[in-house]
């Protein structure tokens, strides 16, 4: 069978290796709607309330959506069937780019980085590439679908400017130096797309591992076929997609940083019976030597995490068969 799920076709059966044990399962198929989610209007005409809604959101939920964003609907749309056009072409393409090297600037690969090694695979594909700088890396890109470089570039850009609007907001809210994220604590800029053919029964199986996202910060585009799921008070609830809403994710590395005033939320993917679904996250990360430590400003008396470089975290994230993001980060908890 073809490692890449998006070759597959006339799939009637769930295969073995993709069906988890019933307590890793989702069992069900019908979840809760999250109906609490922040919706912050960044075109609001009052800024210092808009500021408010974020921090609080960043504190009470671990993630909002936002609407007046600025990056257009057109180009949300073209940028989204751009991937979902992606993942149609012809699997000699696409195979061209896979790879399970986190160190290529350009890679497809299928369930996690570990396929080869893992147990059980979850029933995505992903593509991810680096964009930043632009005329770096879009050479390495793939040139098909006609214009993929240009939309995708253009979708690049803004959405980078969305990002960096918002980090500036956190800046003002938690009374930061104006700046605070921008050099080496925001250097990495990645564009990860994750597609989920329709699975023949969604209940046995996972889109995505559990997981925190272990970045500075995540911009989530999804599309309008249900399947994110947030974990709340120990009970899974989905969030309605909505296109041209953007999800914003703290990452851990915020949760650090804000001194642990802020949540990072712990989300999976479920699978959807009839319908293809494809997600665009947008991640800014540190840079590898980058000192990661409670803002000064915001200990009071000792701070909850003792610095550390992005690479020691990344090193204690990817140890061992499971990566666990939260457990990762418990490694630098000061002891109380």
């Amino acid at each position: 069978m073809e490692i890449l799920i998006s070759n597959w076709s006339d799939v009637e059966s769930v295969p073995k290796t993709y069906i988890f044990p019933p307590e890793s399962r989702p069992g069900k198929l019908e979840f809760p709607i999250f109906n609490d989610t922040p919706l912050i209007d960044l075109a609001h005409n009052h800024p210092d309330d808009t500021i408010k809604q974020v921090v609080r959101a960043c504190q009470e939920f671990g993630f909002f959506q936002v609407l007046n964003h600025g990056v257009c609907e057109n180009l949300m749309d073209d940028t989204m069937n751009m991937y979902k056009e992606f993942f149609k072409l012809p699997g000699e393409y696409k195979t061209k780019f896979y790879s399970n090297d986190i160190h290529k600037s350009c890679r497809i690969y299928s369930s996690t980085l570990s396929y080869d090694t893992e147990e059980l695979h979850y029933w995505r594909d992903n593509l991810t590439h680096r964009c930043h700088p632009l005329e770096e890396y879009i050479q390495f890109w793939p040139d098909k679908p006609t214009k993929y470089r240009e939309v995708v570039g253009e979708y690049s850009i803004a959405t980078r400017k969305l990002l960096y609007k918002i980090l500036d907001m956190i800046c003002k809210g938690l009374g930061l130096n104006s700046g605070y994220f921008e050099g080496e604590l925001s250097k990495t800029h990645m564009l990860s797309v994750n597609h989920h053919i329709p699975c023949p029964d969604p209940s046995l199986t996972l889109g995505m591992p559990v997981h925190s996202d272990p970045n500075l910060i995540t911009l989530l585009h999804q599309c309008d076929v249900p399947g994110l799921q947030i974990l709340q008070d120990g009970q899974w609830i989905g969030v309605h997609p909505d296109p041209h809403a953007i999800i914003v994710i703290p990452g851990l590395q915020l949760k650090v940083i804000s001194n642990d005033r802020f949540i990072t939320p712990v989300h999976r993917v479920v699978t959807h019976p009839k319908e293809a679904r494809t997600t665009i996250g947008v991640f800014l990360s540190p840079s590898p030597e980058s000192l990661i430590k409670p803002a000064t400003a915001l200990v009071h008396n000792e701070p909850v995490f003792r610095a550390f470089t992005y690479l020691e975290f990344f090193k204690a994230f990817t140890a061992g068969a499971k990566c666990d993001a939260q457990l990762a980060l418990n490694h630098f908890r000061n002891k109380p």
